[in-house]
């Protein structure tokens, strides 16, 4: 970050990225507690993580007012516009990834212990594991500055998207084999859509990460595949 003549506009950037990675942080607790309590069937663990989207709330609403507050009183251009509006974009898929981690809680609750095979929620375990990676290697790029790192971490969606597929086919069969686990099986598969999701908003951080470092937009629009195995745009 550039430094300006008005040190108190330095201030005012560095808060806002302070509150941006504080917010990333407690995002990212937030959709690895959402998973675990899913699979040890946590209701303590759902539940408090329920409550801890509230403090992202805030913090976005926080991010937002002071958003305005720099625009106002700085008039802001060229990489400062960029890294301001970028700050803008990333706190509200930060919101979001926690509205998501809130859904996979609350199917927990939903879910209030019949998970009778553990073995249905690896999967969906290992799904998170690949996409907290993505939060968090996007999250550091954001920290860095790094528009390679960012366009790495657009690129390697389709491997959260391919997991999810393959995923959604297993949950399939299994309640078609076995009409007993649809229930479980249709909460599972909530879960799951919720965390492809999450990796969604990785990538669009990703893309606000690159445009604010460089002022260029990556590349071709990315091509995502769905729950058939379909590339769709």
């Amino acid at each position: 970050m550039a430094e300006h003549t008005v040190k108190a506009y330095d201030e005012e950037l560095t808060a806002l990225a302070g509150r941006i990675a504080e917010m990333g942080g407690l995002a990212e607790t937030t959709v690895s507690n959402s998973v675990t309590a899913l699979v040890t069937q946590d209701l303590d663990l759902a539940r408090a993580t329920i409550e801890q989207d509230a403090r992202l709330d805030e913090l976005f609403q926080e991010i937002e007012m002071g958003i305005v507050e720099i625009i106002a009183r700085r008039q802001p251009m060229g990489r400062d516009l960029r890294e301001i509006v970028a700050a803008g974009r990333i706190s509200n898929d930060l919101e979001r990834t926690g509205d998501l981690a809130k859904n996979v809680a609350k199917r927990v609750i939903a879910i209030d212990s019949d998970l009778t095979s553990k073995k249905l929620a690896i999967g969906v375990e290992h799904m998170t594991e690949l996409t907290l990676s993505q939060l968090k290697k996007v999250l550091d790029a954001y920290t860095q500055r790094d528009a390679p790192a960012a366009a790495d971490v657009r690129e390697r969606d389709r491997e959260v998207d391919a997991i999810y597929t393959s995923l959604f086919r297993e949950l399939l069969t299994y309640m078609m084999e076995d009409p007993r686990s649809i229930s479980q099986c249709a909460h599972l598969l909530f879960c799951a859509k919720n965390i492809e999701r999450i990796g969604d908003h990785a990538t669009n951080i990703a893309e606000s990460v690159y445009y604010m470092v460089t002022g260029e937009r990556l590349g071709d629009e990315r091509q995502k595949i769905d729950e058939t195995g379909v590339v769709v745009k």
